[in-house]
């Protein structure tokens, strides 16, 4: 099972899209778990998970975000706009999938 936060503004949009991307991993018995949450409670709930992936929109923050993920060994990937932008749930599942290996 791998653990990802899905990190946008106020945590509303990314909220619907790990609810796609649950969906979709259920239907493909895929072992990726979604989670979201805004980037005000990122601190708080970064460690315990193994992927962090921002909304395309929030990119200016990879720069500061990366020297507390490598603390917490969580990679980190920003969303495609196109997977973000159509709530593609598979999108997401795949894009997880490939940041994971």
């Amino acid at each position: 099972m791998a653990n990802v936060l899905l990190v946008c503004g106020s945590g509303a949009s990314s909220g619907f899209m790990a609810a796609a991307g649950r969906k979709a991993a259920k239907r493909t018995n895929s072992s990726v778990v979604f989670k979201a949450r805004s980037d005000s409670e990122l601190e708080d709930f970064l460690e315990g998970n193994d992927l962090l992936l921002i909304a395309p929109h929030l990119k200016y923050m990879v720069t500061d975000i990366e020297p507390e993920a490598k603390a917490h060994n969580v990679k980190i990937a920003v969303i495609p706009q196109a997977v973000y932008g159509s709530l593609d749930g598979m999108g997401l599942v795949k894009f997880a999938e490939e940041q994971l290996k």
